[in-house]
């Protein structure tokens, strides 16, 4: 059976690539659009099933993994800013506060009648940033692809008082510990 990630993110391809297994990238077809008054961890699992079962559709002999990140203020979905002025504003609104992340991920796998879906929790304490700092950060990473404004991995973690959860990966879009433990469950070798 071949592994392919339901994604055409850049991010979540290099978090694959640490587990030095082959695998293949397909862009599913998936509306992201919120279902009416949707929870953020509702919608991440939901969004990262459908990327998998569209995939795993059209490849049924496959394991196919789906991932989608939501982050939210107080309950209130943010999205990628997609330019300078977005991010600027995402940024000033997490200042001093808890932005949590909900990453779902999902297996599927049609042939073998493999369906499993977990939802990984991860939540970033802001420090308190002046706009002089928000605008020499994003300057210097330009995170506008980036749900909450910011690249963990990079110079983002210099915005940070502190980071609260179990699987720092999922932070990054692609929690792999509990990919790790869902493949193995699949019967993927990984060591």
């Amino acid at each position: 059976m071949h592994l392919i990630l339901a994604s055409t993110s850049p991010y979540r391809r290099t978090l694959l690539e640490r587990l030095q297994i082959p695998f293949l990238c397909e862009a599913p077809d998936v509306d992201e659009t919120p279902l009416l008054d949707e929870h953020p961890a509702a919608l991440a699992q939901r969004l990262s099933l459908a990327k998998a079962s569209s995939v795993a559709t059209l490849n049924p002999t496959a394991l196919v993994i789906g991932s989608d990140q939501v982050a939210s203020i107080d309950g209130n979905c943010i999205g990628k800013p997609g330019n300078f002025e977005n991010a600027a504003t995402q940024l000033r609104a997490s200042s001093g506060r808890r932005v949590d992340f909900y990453t779902g991920i999902a297996l599927v796998g049609r042939d073998a009648g493999i369906e499993r879906v977990h939802m990984e929790r991860f939540s970033v304490q802001f420090r308190e940033l002046s706009d002089a700092e928000i605008t020499r950060y994003l300057e210097k990473e330009q995170p506008y692809d980036c749900a909450g404004s910011f690249k963990c991995e990079g110079l983002g973690v210099a915005l940070f008082e502190r980071m609260i959860g179990d699987d720092p990966t999922s932070l990054e879009g692609l929690p792999l510990i509990v990919l790790c433990g869902l493949l193995r469950d699949a019967g993927v070798t990984l060591l």
